[in-house]
This record gives C-alpha cells, sequence and structure tokens, in this order.
C-alpha cells in the first residue's frame, strides 16, 4: 500500500479532519463521501462530449470538463447483472455466480456495501438492484428477500427488481410505495435527501444510484422528447429518456453543492454495458458489437470520475479501466485492510491516475460471457467467442478501436501470450465457481433465475398490477 493511504488512514482513526481546499495530496479528505451512478443501457456513444449528432447531455459534459473522463472505460459483462455483480466485488461476474443477467449474487460474497458499512459509511442503495435472482420488469424487492440490497451491506435502499419507467412502484426496505414522474429524476431526489440527512448526522455516505434508463420499454415525457421528432417513435423515447437522466445529473451535482459537500465528494458515473441497436444515428459510436456481445460497442461504456479534492486537474485518459477496478480503487483511496477483497479479485486500483497518467495497465481486463472469452491487455485485445471458442481474434485497439482487422495470424507472439493468460485466468474463474474461494471451499445453494410473475411471494400482488401498463402484458405471458 502506497505510505500515503497509510497516512491518512491513520489520520482517519486519529478523529483528524482532511477536508478543505485540495491544496496538497495530505490535505484530502480522509472518508469523502461516495456516490456510485449507473446507466442502464447506455452506449459509449450517447454523450454530448464525444459528439453525438442528435443527443445532448450537458450535466455529463460539465462534469467530465471537471474530473476524470474515461475513455477507455469497460463494463464487465455486456449485460447489466453481471456488471452489478463485478461492482459490488471487484470480481468476474461468473466467480460470483451472476453468470447471466438474472442471476443472483452469491451472499458469500464479500461486497463494497458491506466493507464500506464496517468502516463507518452510511450505505443506501436507489434504483435498480438485479442482484436477487428475479426477471421481467422492475418489481418492488419483498422485505423477506434474501437476496435484497439490505443483505448485501445497505442500511437504506429504495430498490425495485429490474428496469423501471415513469411512475415507477418501488421499494423503501420493503415497503412498496407508488411515485409519480420519471424515474430518474426520482431517485436522485431520494438520493440526495439520504445524503443530506447522513451529512446532518455526520456520518460519510455511500450512496448507489443505479438508473433505469434507458433500459426498454422506452418511455419519455414530451417535453423530453423535445427535438427528436423526426425520427422513429422508439428512438425518440429513448432520447427522451437520456435527455431525463442527464438532467437529474445536474440536480445530483447542483444538490452536492448546495449541502457544501460537492469538493469532498466521489462521483462515479458509468453504464452497465454497451448500446442497443437499431436506436437511429447510433449508440455506440461507430465501435463493433452491441449489448450482448464482447466487442468493444458491447462493452466499452462512457465514464467519469469527478472528485474535486481528490482530481483536481480535470483531463481525460485512454487508460484501460473497469467496472472490476471500482471496489480495488476505494479500498486504496480508503486506505482499508486488503482482505477487505476476496481474491481472487480481477480488478485493480486505479487511484493513481487520480493524479496522473499510469503508463500501462499491469494487469490485463479480462471477460468470459456465456461460453465466449475475451483479454484486453493495453492496446491489445484477445476474442475467443462462441460457436467457436477456438477461434481466436486479436486487434490492435489503439489503431483499430472499431475491430476490424484481426492480427491472430500475423501477430503471433502477442497472440500466443494472450492466449496463455486467457486460459489459466479462465481455469481460475473455474475454481472460483465451484467455490474454491469461500472458507468453506464449496457453494452454498442459490435460486435459479425465474420471472417473478410465477413467484409464489408475488402472487397475492398480480390481480391489482394488472392495470398497471409497465406490468400487464408480463403477467398475461407469465414472462
Amino acid at each position: 500500500m502506497h505510505l500515503r493511504f497509510v497516512f491518512l488512514a491513520l489520520l482517519s482513526l486519529l478523529g483528524m479532519n482532511c477536508g478543505g481546499p485540495p491544496a496538497a495530496e495530505s490535505e484530502r479528505p480522509t472518508r469523502p463521501n461516495i456516490v456510485l451512478v449507473m446507466a442502464d443501457d447506455m452506449g459509449w456513444g450517447q454523450t454530448g462530449y464525444y459528439n453525438h449528432p442528435l443527443l445532448k447531455t450537458p450535466n455529463l459534459d460539465a462534469m467530465a470538463a471537471n474530473g476524470l473522463r474515461l475513455d477507455r472505460f469497460y463494463a464487465g459483462a455486456p449485460v447489466c447483472s453481471p456488471t452489478r455483480a463485478t461492482v459490488m466485488t471487484g470480481r468476474q461476474h461468473d466467480r460470483t455466480g451472476v453468470k447471466d443477467h438474472g442471476y443472483a449474487l452469491r451472499r458469500q460474497e464479500q461486497t463494497i456495501a458491506r466493507v464500506l458499512r464496517e468502516a463507518g459509511y452510511a450505505t443506501g442503495h436507489f434504483g435498480k438492484w438485479h442482484l436477487n435472482g428475479l426477471r421481467g420488469p422492475g418489481v418492488p424487492i419483498l422485505a423477506g428477500d434474501i437476496y435484497s440490497p439490505g443483505e448485501f451491506g445497505f442500511e437504506t435502499w429504495l430498490s425495485v427488481t429490474n428496469f423501471f419507467d415513469m411512475n415507477p412502484l418501488m421499494s423503501r426496505q420493503g415497503n412498496f410505495e407508488e411515485f409519480a414522474g420519471d424515474s430518474s429524476e426520482i431517485i436522485v431526489a431520494e438520493a440526495l435527501q439520504y445524503i443530506q440527512a447522513m451529512h446532518e448526522a455526520g456520518k460519510p455516505s455511500f450512496t448507489v444510484i443505479w438508473y433505469g434508463s434507458p433500459h426498454d420499454p422506452f418511455l419519455a415525457s414530451e417535453d423530453d422528447r423535445e427535438g427528436f421528432s423526426d425520427i422513429d417513435a422508439s428512438s425518440e423515447h429513448h432520447y427522451g429518456e437520456l435527455v431525463a437522466m442527464d438532467r437529474s445529473i445536474g440536480t445530483l451535482r447542483s444538490g452536492l453543492r448546495e449541502l457544501g459537500i460537492a469538493e469532498d465528494t466521489l462521483v462515479w458515473f458509468n453504464s452497465d454495458n454497451g448500446g442497443l441497436p437499431g436506436i437511429k444515428l447510433g449508440s455506440v459510436g461507430g465501435l463493433r458489437g452491441f449489448k450482448g456481445a464482447l466487442y468493444e460497442g458491447g462493452i466499452r461504456v462512457p465514464a467519469i470520475i469527478e472528485w474535486p479534492a481528490g482530481i483536481v486537474q480535470p483531463r481525460s485518459t485512454s487508460y484501460p479501466a473497469a467496472t472490476m477496478d471500482i471496489f480495488p480503487t476505494l479500498v486504496e483511496l480508503l486506505g482499508l485492510p486488503g482482505e477487505s477483497l476476496t481474491m481472487p479479485t480481477d480488478g485493480s486500483s486505479i487511484a493513481g491516475l487520480f493524479e496522473g497518467e499510469l503508463g500501462r495497465r499491469a494487469k490485463p481486463i479480462p471477460f468470459r460471457f456465456r461460453g465466449s472469452l475475451a483479454l484486453i491487455d493495453n492496446e491489445y485485445k484477445l476474442l475467443a467467442l462462441q460457436p467457436d471458442p477456438e477461434d481466436f481474434q486479436l486487434y490492435n485497439l489503439k489503431t483499430d478501436a472499431k475491430e476490424t482487422h484481426d492480427l491472430y495470424a500475423s501477430e503471433a507472439d502477442v497472440a500466443a501470450r494472450l492466449k496463455t493468460q486467457l486460459e489459466a485466468w479462465n481455469q481460475s474463474v473455474e475454481a472460483s465457481v465451484l467455490g474454491g474461494d469461500y472458507p468453506t471451499n464449496s457453494v452454498a445453494p442459490d435460486p435459479e433465475p425465474r420471472f417473478w410473475m410465477t413467484h409464489e411471494a408475488y402472487e397475492p400482488y398480480l390481480e391489482e398490477w394488472r392495470e398497471r401498463p409497465e406490468y400487464a402484458s408480463r403477467i398475461a405471458r407469465g414472462r
């Protein structure tokens, strides 16, 4: 561990306040407030700062201009639940039991919320969860759900099982509440109330805001759709959801300033997977592939870290990083013990990147999804895709971000090195899948994914929810 983080940790234990203007490293706040924000199905190209031809995102643009813009940031998987598992654990999602969307996170996993709660943070989750083994549009999480946010370290939660849209029905720690308005604005307003309450109580807060936008079914207000009338209705509503989401980012940032804690609050924004096909004028900025694919369009996502007291020189970086890095980064920043992380951990800390460029990344970024594999080692990316995982592809992302020129045959030495690394890593994941990372050396039984409409605990609500537009057709189909 770097000496400066040991020093900061000691100051924290002694109760010393190191807040205030960031004049020097040692004056950074020892326990900043932390806010993790994640969009749902927002593609890499869907920001103003990447010059989208139609969509404007003034608040994300302002955040990027005042923080660290990560131009090569990767979701841990090309779909939502697995990526959320990587954020919570710092580990590749198959290790955690979340091998696809709708799988439950193993209760044996150590989570970032548990660790920060034990370190004295107030912990809150707001929005989409999708780590409790239920599929289908988002519904309120039951009070007795043993895979709820509360079971994984969140003291406070206002959450739904999956994606959610206008006028959502949500669960406040098991109590169902109906809201009116845009879902992005609702959860940001609730999160800000929570952050304020914790600030007034003198506690640092760890707050997770996971949007339901711009996931389908797309539904945006008339005002937010203004300017998109020349495209198809589906794309129009999709962009309208992003407009509302961006506006809520502005609400979050201004709310932190009004509370007087923006300087000492680390806000980390990213999407959970790549963009969607069929969206007019594109969602992935010309990259290859979309959500569900291990090509760049399926896993490279927009990402920004804003922390005025800790990132004093705003800039953009091409350093490769991923959602698996979030947990290790916070462990280092807060001076927490290394055993806070379950081993093996697939992410690595990028805390040093807050002060300047780090050069080459030491640990490659690995992917494993539905039988396909990928490994990103700085400029190189090796892929082994289904239906023939022995059919390898190699790309140089520095010169070929769109993955059009396969170098597997022409750069045989690089390909052989990465193939050896990828195969060894994949074997370690197999050991994790069998429970080798836990003290019991075994896996406790977890539920298989199921649609909530077939779950006996939700049966009492089905008749009432048939009248809700987001559930009606799903209840009729049972999925």
